[in-house]
């Protein structure tokens, strides 16, 4: 079974919507959707995601909604570039496009999938290396103020781990095998969390103009 790999989180700025990868493949004619300060984001930009969030979670986003999500990708990619943050390594990107393929139950599903939404290798590779370098930015910038405390990693095992395990009809774990879990799941809810009120405030800092929607041809 395949495992959805753009929920929110990170991935609510990781999914790559790098210009380079599809423009070619775009059959539509490109145009701009929005000016972010003295940038641009084309339309083959918002198809470039569409594609990669098809090949990863079975679908897309509205137009809109992944235009909002460029318009943040932008504010993180921004941020990054100009603190000169080191990009992924070839290793790295190898392990993410590896993540990608083993969330499918064969490569030959993978392979299809890849096919049908129009995404050659080099297309996720460069994906995946976007979404490494925005959500390591990320994880550099907020993971040291996030802090997990005892009583937290009690009171979600308590309230999540006990109750979905009964629920299923399992047994849960002990405190104790699932605390490394548990703390790993916590310090990214706060650093999800740290992200979201950022890019909330960065939003108002910048000039953002969204052209009108038009007619598909």
């Amino acid at each position: 079974m395949r495992r959805a790999l753009c929920t929110f989180g990170l991935a609510m700025v990781l999914l790559a919507g790098t210009r380079a990868a599809l423009r070619a493949q775009e059959t539509t004619i490109d145009r701009i959707v929005a000016r972010v300060d003295t940038d641009i984001i084309l339309l083959s930009d918002v198809r470039a995601l569409e594609r990669y969030q098809q090949l990863v979670d079975g679908k897309s986003e509205t137009d809109a909604q992944v235009l909002d999500r460029l318009i943040d990708q932008w504010i993180v990619r921004n941020e990054a570039d100009t603190a000169l943050f080191p990009h992924p390594t070839p290793d790295a990107i190898d392990r993410g496009v590896e993540r990608v393929q083993k969330s499918f139950t064969t490569a030959e599903e993978y392979e299809t999938k890849k096919k049908q939404v129009g995404l050659s290798d080099d297309d996720v590779r460069a994906m995946v290396a976007s979404q490494l370098y925005l959500g390591d930015y990320l994880d550099s910038r907020f993971r040291p103020s996030v802090h997990v405390e005892a009583k937290d990693i009690q009171d979600f095992y308590e309230k999540a781990v006990i109750p979905r395990a009964q629920a299923r009809g399992q047994e849960p774990p002990s405190l104790d095998a699932a605390r490394d879990i548990i703390r790993d799941a916590l310090i990214r809810k706060g650093i999800d969390e740290q992200t979201e009120r950022w890019l909330t405030e960065s939003r108002g800092r910048i000039v953002v103009e969204k052209m009108p929607a038009q007619e598909a041809p």
